[in-house]
């Protein structure tokens, strides 16, 4: 199995590359209100930082899909895999209508709102990466000396 998440863990780590970089680089205004009201987001205007934190939190969520791949059939966790995206999808709403409607959060401007959508695609494809393994399965062969 790691030989198969090697190259997922590597994606993930472009996209979160991606992801700081993008939010590192929200508006004048967006900065200001990072540095002087909303200072427990001051951390995303350096890219590094930001890169980091999404793919911690993708690392995370990859290692509890895989004990779900492991401890349940391929149809429960199935299930379980589409209701993560079903939820990434709906995250994905409400960052978006957020990023719309909030007025503080508009001025953060596109490239920031990119970002943040670069986020939830991460909580998407580790979903599918797991929908389209194969289950693995441990054959137990006995032979009997006479």
């Amino acid at each position: 199995m790691m030989k198969k998440i090697t190259p997922l863990v590597l994606l993930l780590a472009l996209l979160a590359c991606l992801s700081g970089y993008l939010m590192s680089k929200a508006s004048f205004v967006g900065r200001l209100g990072m540095t002087f009201v909303y200072k427990e987001y001051a951390f995303l205007k350096t890219w590094w930082k930001g890169a980091l934190f999404v793919f911690i939190c993708w690392m995370i969520f990859l290692f509890i899909e895989s004990l779900v791949h492991k401890k349940l059939s391929k149809p429960r966790a199935n299930i379980f895999y589409a209701a993560i995206i079903l939820i990434a999808l709906v995250g994905l709403y409400f960052t978006y209508s957020d990023f719309q409607h909030t007025v503080s959060h508009r001025w953060l401007k596109e490239k920031f709102h990119i970002g943040g959508y670069v986020f939830w695609l991460g909580f998407i494809i580790i979903s599918v990466f797991f929908i389209v393994q194969k289950k693995e399965e441990v054959v137990i062969t006995e032979t009997i000396e006479p």
